[in-house]
């Protein structure tokens, strides 16, 4: 992942609202889960979810495919991967064990 590809992913999800969408897509994983749904669940009207989805999908974080008349969105996990990826390449000096981070040994999960 490129910087201008990385701010792009964090300007998205440094919003409140786009933040919970997203973490809910994350846990949700392959299932995804409908627009209407995620508004509910975050306690925001329809047409305000439908902008921040716009947002999140703009920046490459979020597909989303048709079901019937609902649009069901899930995350795209190499973006995310990514995106952590790019945020702890240089962590510690090159080690990131010592910060914590475990290198991820098995990339199909997420």
């Amino acid at each position: 992942m490129d910087t201008n590809n990385a701010i792009t992913a964090l300007a998205a999800l440094a919003q409140e609202h786009r933040l919970a969408a997203f973490r809910m897509l994350a846990a949700v994983g392959e299932t995804g889960m409908p627009a209407g749904e995620l508004a509910r669940q975050i306690g925001i009207p329809h047409n305000t979810m439908s902008s921040h989805l716009a947002t999140l999908s703009n920046a490459g974080l979020i597909t989303a495919t048709r079901d019937g008349r609902s649009m069901i969105y899930r995350i795209v996990p190499e973006v995310m991967r990514d995106l952590l990826g790019f945020l702890t390449d240089d962590c510690c000096q090159g080690r990131p064990e010592l910060c914590g981070i475990v290198p991820a040994i098995d990339k199909s999960c997420c």
